[in-house]
């Protein structure tokens, strides 16, 4: 078919929207190139692979980026240069997301490096496009004959008034209880994230299913247009003539049956001593540094030390694997549900306003909360959604957590979205409060599943800072191992069981059910649902545990704030009495703000202007409050008021019922008897109860009575 032919492939959502993928008029000098368009929503995923294979690697070379053009959304750039810069993490995200489901369908052999790059180019706010990135990547690596096992897709689906939306908007998003990415191949599911409202195992493993089954016509579609192409497959020879070259190379087969020979025997006596990490990896450095000493000679040293070192990890894997499957016994000498020794302390830090420690066998996160205002907030404004977070999670991982020195570059998109499914895990359990509330996790040390270290350390650090949390978060990863027909489950998994296993599966959740997830598929396929709900069940009972741990160091909230947390009072006045607050040029809020020392923030929403004042000073806050109360006092129809007698005049009294607010209290209305002097019944500085009536339409002003709260006389 000649290449300036566009091919295009329909997919029919059942809610009668429908999918259309397409190649072959844009970016035709990549390798692959497709548009996915749902809606007015248009995606285009590119793909580039080199021409050398990358032999020194022991990881597939692969880069997946995505990003969204502010055009996309009729948008121009916000800040002094005038163009899109480097990703907002809502982008990295989503490049996390598909590289995660890509990753481990390419063959072990195929290391050519591979460039995706996926660009949202129109955006009609009915759908979001993270949901549909993972089938636009997919399609241009199989538009472009590249080998890995797919296709595959994924969707985004949540669950809104018991019904589930596949692609939502974003305005769907605000009712949902379950909002999940699932990617999945034809037979297999590869990759889950999301967050939930505390649901059940059941309803989310129903999820999976509905979702699957939206997945396969993606999938489909994507083989019928492949086959409307008849582009020459360059790679198809690729993988025999790396087994070849591998199998002919004579120094490369001498090494190889070497260091099997020489390591692996002294690998499994290491590990039947169930070392820590740290003294078990010196010992690993020790055995393969000897045998480099031993057997490694001078001639192209650099290369065969490259591929000693890849070959060294595969014997590490397979006695790490042989241990668990044949042996069930883990590298800490642990059961497959054990879980690692858990020590917790509140208050760590007594400068911060919330902090706890959390450590769990080798696994170490120190949690920290700061309370803010709504100045505070985390702004997101990019081209799909413009928010404010008044609850947000940063996630930091020195390299001495590990043990390791390496150059600090900024943020990593580990970082980000380790942080991330923390933060989901979370969100949905924080009470309605004044706060803006940000949560920083510190790992310290690092041996496996930091991220849910991190979940129970900002659980208790929340907690410790006073915030209402009736029902503590905590978290577990699980891991699993599959081979020659038998599989192991196991809980609370460490780093080697992650690297060496087929599944990373973190779970969260309250006493109630799940809050978050996060499942990686490595290189298994037949992942069945059964085993996915005995996954879940075997997680329940470990984040039970964990749970209970964490509960006997604080059983519930404080009650209190530490002294050093700022208080914040909330409420509404009339939007009219916005420019009375705020006074010409500020000059009356900024006095208020100098006398109680407090800050004071109004914004307008709807018919009222919401108050937000800051302090440290709960009395001061008080003077604060009462001041703007006085200024924007409004008396309510039939409330009885204590008034103050300010002055006396032949027809009645002048009350203030508030400070500053007065009003005539007519000869009339203050007993049922005529009255010939008011100074009969009333004196100047006198306190009496008097009863608003309402406003008199004439003169617009306040009419008052105090006779009506005695009883009235009967006539005669």
């Amino acid at each position: 078919m000649p290449d300036n032919i566009i091919v295009k492939e329909t997919i029919s959502l059942k809610d009668g929207r429908s999918i259309v993928i397409e190649t072959g008029e844009l970016a035709r000098q990549s390798d692959g190139a497709a548009i996915v368009r749902l809606g007015d929503t248009m995606l285009l995923a590119t793909v580039v692979v080199s021409q050398e294979t990358k032999n020194e690697t022991n990881f597939l070379p692969l880069t997946v980026d995505y990003r969204e053009k502010y055009y996309a959304g009729g948008k121009i750039p916000g800040g002094f240069i005038k163009r899109e810069g480097r990703p907002s993490d809502e982008e990295i995200l989503t490049m996390r997301l598909v590289d995660r489901v890509l990753r481990p369908t390419f063959p072990k052999w195929f290391k050519k490096e591979i460039q995706i790059m996926i660009s949202l180019l129109s955006y009609d706010k009915t759908v979001l496009p993270d949901g549909l990135a993972g089938l636009a990547a997919s399609t241009a690596l199989s538009v472009a004959g590249i080998p890995f096992n797919g296709p595959i897709s994924e969707i985004r689906i949540i669950r809104s008034r018991k019904k589930f939306i596949i692609n939502p908007s974003l305005e769907q998003l605000k009712e949902a209880d379950i909002d999940l990415v699932v990617g999945a191949s034809i037979d297999s599911i590869i990759m889950i994230e999301g967050e939930m409202k505390e649901i059940k195992e059941n309803e989310f493993l129903d999820t999976i299913k509905i979702a699957h089954e939206e997945i396969k016509p993606q999938i489909k579609a994507q083989i019928r247009l492949s086959e409307k192409l008849s582009k020459n497959n360059s790679f198809s020879s690729l993988e025999k003539e790396m087994i070849e070259l591998e199998k002919n190379n004579s120094d490369y087969t001498f090494l190889k049956e070497k260091l099997y020979s020489f390591s692996k025997i002294k690998i499994e006596k290491l590990y039947n001593n169930f070392l820590g990490k740290k003294k078990r990896n010196i010992q690993e450095k020790i055995i393969l540094n000897d045998f480099k000493k031993k057997f490694l000679i001078e001639d192209n040293i650099e290369k065969k030390e490259i591929f000693i070192n890849q070959l060294y990890e595969e014997i590490k894997r397979k006695v790490t694997r042989d241990l668990i499957l044949k042996k069930e016994i883990r590298l800490d000498g642990r059961t497959n549900k054990q879980i690692r020794p858990i020590r917790s302390v509140v208050d760590y830090l007594p400068g911060v306003h919330g902090s706890a420690l959390f450590s769990r066998g080798e696994t170490q996160s120190i949690a920290t909360v700061t309370l803010g205002s709504s100045l505070d907030s985390n702004k997101i404004d990019n081209v799909v959604m413009e928010n404010q977070e008044k609850f947000y999670l940063h996630y930091n991982f020195p390299p001495f957590s590990t043990g390791e020195i390496r150059p600090i570059r900024g943020i990593s998109r580990r970082e980000i979205g380790h942080g991330n499914l923390a933060q989901r895990a979370l969100k949905n359990i924080i009470p309605d409060n004044p706060y803006t509330i940000r949560v920083v996790s510190e790992i310290l040390e690092s041996n496996g599943s930091s991220s849910m270290a991190t979940v129970c350390a900002a659980s208790l650090a929340l907690m410790d800072a006073g915030i209402p949390i009736e029902n503590p978060v905590s978290g577990i990863a699980m891991g699993l191992l599959m081979e020659n027909g038998k599989k192991i489950i196991i809980s609370d998994i460490m780093g080697e069981e992650d690297h060496f296993g087929d599944l990373d599966f973190k779970i969260t959740g309250t006493k109630n059910g799940i809050t978050a997830c996060q499942m990686d598929v490595k290189k298994i396929k037949g992942l069945t649902y059964d085993i996915l709900h005995q996954i879940l069940m075997q997680a329940l009972e470990g984040r039970t545990f964990i749970l209970k741990k964490m509960l006997e160091v604080l059983p519930k909230y404080k009650k209190k704030m530490k002294p050093n947390a700022p208080k914040i009072y909330t409420f509404n006045i009339p939007k009219n009495f916005i420019g009375s607050v705020i006074g010409p040029g500020g000059k009356i809020i900024q006095e208020i703000q100098s006398y109680t020392n407090t800050n004071i923030l109004i914004e307008e929403k709807g018919n009222f202007g919401c108050i937000e004042i800051i302090g440290k000073n709960h009395e001061k806050i008080e003077k604060a409050i009462d001041r703007i109360k006085q200024i924007t006092f409004v008396p309510e129809l039939g409330k009885i008021y204590k008034a103050k007698v300010k002055s006396i005049k032949n027809f009645g009294a002048f009350v203030e019922i508030s400070k500053g607010v007065e009003g005539l209290l007519h000869i009339s209305e203050i007993r049922w008897k005529r009255l010939s002097h008011i100074e009969e019944e009333l004196h100047i500085g006198d306190i009496i109860d008097v009863k608003f009536m309402g406003m008199d339409e004439k003169n617009k002003k306040m009419k008052l009575s105090r006779k009506v709260l005695f009883p009235r006389p009967e006539k005669k």
